[in-house]
């Protein structure tokens, strides 16, 4: 530093020399004969030193300061790198569904729900026989068995009244329900064919059933905002499986009650459907299609007293075994099922 001090005078000397000699009208010394060159040298020297000392200066800076975080631009936010979060072990394996086997709870209260009523005709016979009237008349008759059971029971409707999808599926919730059990009568459009489904909820890609569960679901009471909760409501696990197993043994139950009156008719399953009066509930819930209007004979049969309070009967034992945990043995469900085959493929 001591040199660069010296050379730094020895410059303002020289120019101060200068600008006397300019002022008094002589050639500055510096320029004299062997005086240009060493100028020109100390110059240089001067200009490659002062780069040296600034570069080693900041060098030996960005040595002995301590590391500083980049600070954020006021325009930006932290990004998600700064942000420290615990470490999460990663899940080797996709994680398993619940199995409903786990939560073995008692049934004591039967919410019954008579399908259609008031503006809600349902399907008709051309005799003029309505699906209202006769889901109401099956209905009451299981309200009756059940009590007898000592079940504590709850009706949707118990006259010729309308009552939306969503106030169906409101009483249920609010009243607590252990089970909710809605009752339908089928319409085909193979007039020739005909026989009992239980439906659960659920998706499904069969377009008719699409149309029916449109047909049903049109007087749900509920707007285009609510459809984002009711589609999360088609999968919701224990719920769900519980419905199957309902529906399954209600399904079973009708089949080998009427079977033995009426041989010809058939077991069309258990199905998935998103019928909202299903969605509805946050209990498990069913909707059983008891006969087929749109079959001459079953038509015939639901005019008779005796018929429906053999659907009742035969819902009342479905009911009972689901809640008892009787279910059919996979031995009676193949039988049941082989038998209904065989009627299908006549």
């Amino acid at each position: 530093m001591a040199n660069v001090e010296r050379v730094k005078r020895q410059l303002l000397r020289d120019l101060v020399q200068q600008n006397v000699d300019l002022s008094e009208g002589r050639l500055p010394r510096t320029l004299h004969k062997g005086r240009y060159w060493p100028l020109t040298v100390r110059l240089l020297a001067l200009a490659v030193l002062s780069v040296a000392l600034l570069g080693s200066s900041r060098l030996i800076a960005s040595w002995s300061a301590p590391p500083r975080a980049a600070a954020a631009r006021p325009s930006q936010a932290p990004t998600k790198a700064a942000v420290s979060l615990p470490e999460t072990p990663m899940l080797t394996s996709a994680p398993q569904p619940v199995d409903a086997a786990v939560f073995p709870l008692a049934v004591r209260k039967v919410v019954i729900d008579a399908g259609h009523g008031g503006g809600s005709t349902g399907t008709r016979t051309p005799q003029g026989t309505l699906e209202k009237d006769l889901t109401l008349d099956i209905a009451q008759r299981l309200q009756r068995l059940l009590v007898q059971q000592s079940f504590q029971v709850v009706m949707t409707r118990d006259a010729d009244r309308d009552v939306s999808l969503k106030e169906r599926g409101a009483l249920a919730n609010r009243v607590g329900a252990d089970i909710f059990v809605s009752i339908h009568l089928n319409w085909i459009e193979n007039r020739r064919s005909g026989g009992l489904e239980t439906y659960y909820m659920g998706p499904t890609d069969d377009p008719y059933l699409t149309r029916l569960a449109a047909s049903e679901n049109r007087e749900s009471g509920y707007s285009l905002a609510d459809m984002r909760r009711l589609l999360d409501r088609i999968y919701a696990g224990v719920r769900q499986e519980k419905s199957r197993k309902l529906a399954e043994t209600v399904q079973s139950a009708l089949f080998q009650s009427l079977g033995k009156l009426s041989p010809e008719i058939q077991s069309r399953g258990v199905k998935t459907a998103p019928f909202i009066v299903l969605l509805t509930t946050d209990m498990p819930a069913i909707l059983a299609e008891v006969s087929s209007l749109s079959n001459e004979e079953e038509a015939k049969l639901l005019t008779k007293p005796l018929y429906r309070q053999y659907i009742a009967e035969a819902l009342a034992k479905g009911i009972r075994a689901y809640a008892g945990g009787a279910e059919e043995t996979p031995e009676a469900v193949a039988a049941a099922r082989n038998t209904a085959a065989r009627k299908e493929s006549r």
